[in-house]
């Protein structure tokens, strides 16, 4: 990779390790659908706090990933062609999915079950006869995978010839602009989640979160395509970043509201059209905007120079995506029994996990199979 794109390499990494906070977040209180959970989400101040974190993760985090991606597919696609780039994708996304679902998330459950005291075998047992996959965090790349192949078909019907496209450096949009695109982001979340709330699944897939996961990877197409992250400057970005500490503190303003005049276990963020539904619809694209222009700027400045240790931790990000669930789950039920504030817990688990993880991950990146994927 370029040196001028070393950054995204490591936003990605960053990124990787703030799935496994989050993740780890939602065992101790945060709102969010795990493989085993110590508390649930209450009106606790911890719980709150751990929502709080998960609903401002979930409002970038996953995007990043989506709009990288999107960034990356079009020079893949010119340079390898459909068939190979195709080929490509089911290699990378839908092995390590397809791995997930049949034989980690299975496990994962299984042991969640044996700490519980409901055996282990049962588990695989009850999920093969009940034809069960279990997708996990890889929901990304069953997703990815999807958006890819409407991509390619889109590509061949309306879009350029793969020979001779070519990169056309253009001025990043108005804040005009960026104001509509939130809006109509928050607005495609509003009508999708009167059908599919928020922690409902179809087919695997949250689909109330995918109106900003769509425009997110289209985005980076289009990145890719004017240029426009070499062109991201701080004149641009300023409204975003300059709005963003007022945007987020208004959620938990609205929780606060909320909690009073209904209780939180009452108030509905999920879907609807209560006012905290469409409150917290139009809350993620603002938050989204400001904190990915923040984060691509700084990641440039200040992370953009070769370094030895982050390209270690990089070239193990995705095995660690991967991985991750039943590490997590492993250190998290075996301090179940410690009597500790969640937020300790939470902080200690953390900082377990994440050096475990990239050293599990280390050796099997090294085998000659799981190279050619992770």
């Amino acid at each position: 990779m370029a040196q001028r794109e070393l950054y995204i390499d490591r936003l990605r990494t960053v990124m990787t390790a703030l799935v496994v906070l989050h993740h780890t977040a939602i065992v101790y209180g945060g709102s969010g659908g795990w493989f085993w959970t110590e508390l649930k989400p209450s009106g606790s101040p911890s719980s709150q706090l751990l929502t709080l974190l998960c609903a401002t993760d979930q409002a970038y985090f996953m995007g990043i990933f989506f709009l990288l991606a999107g960034y990356f597919t079009p020079p893949s696609l010119e340079r390898k062609g459909y068939g190979r780039f195709l080929a490509d994708r089911f290699l990378r996304l839908g092995v390590p999915l397809l791995a997930f679902g049949l034989f980690l998330g299975p496990l994962t459950a299984a042991i969640v079950d044996w700490a519980e005291g409901n055996g282990f075998r049962g588990t695989w047992v009850w999920l093969w006869q009940h034809h069960q996959f279990i997708n996990g965090p890889l929901w990304f790349a069953q997703a990815l995978l999807i958006f890819s192949l409407v991509y390619c078909a889109w590509r061949r019907v309306f879009g350029a010839e793969l020979a001779g496209a070519a990169r056309t450096a253009k001025q990043l949009p108005s804040v005009l602009w960026w104001l509509l695109w939130a809006v109509g982001v928050g607005a495609g979340s509003v009508a999708v989640r009167q059908v599919v709330p928020t922690g409902e699944n179809v087919f695997g897939l949250q689909l109330g979160f995918f109106s900003s996961y769509i425009a997110l990877f289209a985005l980076g197409i289009a990145a890719w395509r004017y240029r426009w992250l070499e062109g991201l400057n701080w004149q641009c970005a300023r409204p975003w970043v300059i709005a963003l500490p007022l945007v987020w503190l208004s959620m938990p303003v609205a929780i606060l509201v909320a909690s009073h005049l209904n209780g939180l276990v009452h108030s509905n963020f999920a879907g609807g059209l209560g006012w905290t539904a469409i409150f917290y619809a139009f809350w993620e694209p603002f938050v989204a905007c400001g904190a990915i222009a923040l984060l691509l700027l700084v990641f440039r400045q200040r992370l953009n120079q070769p370094s030895k240790l982050w390209d270690w931790l990089g070239r193990r990000a995705y095995a660690v995506y991967i991985i991750h669930p039943i590490i997590v789950v492993c250190i998290t039920l075996a301090m179940h029994g410690w009597l500790a504030p969640p937020l300790v817990k939470f902080a200690l688990a953390g900082a377990i996990e994440l050096p475990v993880v990239w050293l599990v991950a280390d050796p099997l990146v090294r085998l000659p199979l799981v190279q050619r994927i992770v």
